[in-house]
């Protein structure tokens, strides 16, 4: 069993999401921009790996602008020593990696131009995978998409255009229960219709269900994955934030409530994703309690990579993430 956590070392000096505004766009940009991503990737992918975190959900904007239209630069070319060289790292680790693609990717949608660009989107990410030379076991992770006031047709509609996606990106995509449209019983219907993985996601089922108990709701989600085209199956874990609105992800480890989900497994073997804001924090102190239960190795004897290192004066500042809006109804 995997522990990861997604995109951002909060304690690291670098960040893999460097960009720039799209009016600027130039290919010497691009270029700093990509370089200093995969480096600050690969930095990070070592401190995991020290950690004995092996599990972890790359950022989307490793290229910017990936899929846009402006980006005609052979980046795919121009870097591909650097990817194929942290695949390698990557196998040799035993490392687990994913994507999960913005919500802007929306294969059911009615529009025919939010199909084509999430599409373009998904080929983009998978094709980061397969130049780091990674197998089907990569995932790209996505929800159902919107509901458009008919959930059969939604469901149907997905199944549609993913029947049209190339090969290499269809063998990828895994879908998510979400907790506002689509729960498990809907994922497990798109399912039978595709064959498409679910990824389930054990917050997001408890705020949105239909009465399946947790650990039956495992077993459900787990039976769609193939044991060597999928690997072993991958999860979301978070729990509620104690006094805040439903859904609201907590921000820290609740480390009662992690073990108290560790016994409905039942023996089933996840790589679990920790989808909680403290990210590599709480991803120690969980791999610290799989230990402590015999669900993980050892922690490695290997040095830890410092999280910090003396200014690199061509870098790009490590980018700052916008804070999410509150909406009005949602504030407390």
């Amino acid at each position: 069993m995997k522990i990861g956590y997604p995109c951002v070392n909060e304690a690291m000096d670098c960040s893999a999401a460097n960009t720039f505004r799209l009016a600027s766009y130039s290919e010497e940009r691009l270029i700093a921009a990509v370089s200093a991503n995969l480096v600050c990737l690969r930095r990070m992918l070592e401190w995991n790996v020290a950690q004995g975190l092996l599990f972890f959900r790359m950022g989307s904007g490793i290229v910017p602008f990936g899929s846009h239209e402006i980006n005609t630069f052979s980046w795919q070319t121009h870097f591909a020593a650097e990817f194929q060289a942290i695949g390698d790292y990557i196998k040799a680790n035993d490392l687990r990696v994913s994507f999960h693609p913005d919500q802007f990717v929306v294969l059911n949608s009615p529009s025919p131009d939010i199909v084509r660009r999430s599409i373009q989107e998904l080929v983009y990410q998978g094709s980061m995978l397969d130049l780091m030379g990674l197998d089907g076991t990569a995932k790209l992770q996505i929800h159902v998409g919107g509901l458009y006031g008919e959930r059969e047709l939604a469901i149907s509609r997905f199944a549609a255009v993913h029947a049209t996606l190339p090969a290499a990106v269809k063998a990828r995509v895994v879908v998510e229960n979400d907790d506002r449209l689509f729960p498990l019983r809907n994922c497990l219907h798109l399912h039978e219709l595709t064959g498409v993985p679910i990824l389930f996601d054990n917050f997001h089922h408890e705020c949105l269900n239909h009465g399946e108990p947790m650990d039956e709701a495992l077993r459900l989600a787990t039976a769609t994955w193939h044991p060597t085209r999928d690997g072993v199956p991958m999860m979301d874990y978070s729990s509620q934030a104690l006094g805040e609105r439903k859904g609201k992800h907590t921000d820290d480890l609740v480390d009662e409530r992690f073990r108290d989900f560790l016994t409905n497994l039942h023996g089933l073997d996840m790589d679990l994703m920790l989808e909680i804001k403290n990210k590599e924090a709480s991803a120690l102190r969980a791999v610290a309690i799989l230990r402590e239960l015999g669900l993980s190795a050892p922690a490695p004897n290997i040095p830890s990579p410092p999280l910090t290192l003396p200014p690199d004066p061509n870098a790009p500042a490590k980018t700052k993430r916008p804070k999410k809006a509150v909406a009005q109804s949602e504030q407390p």
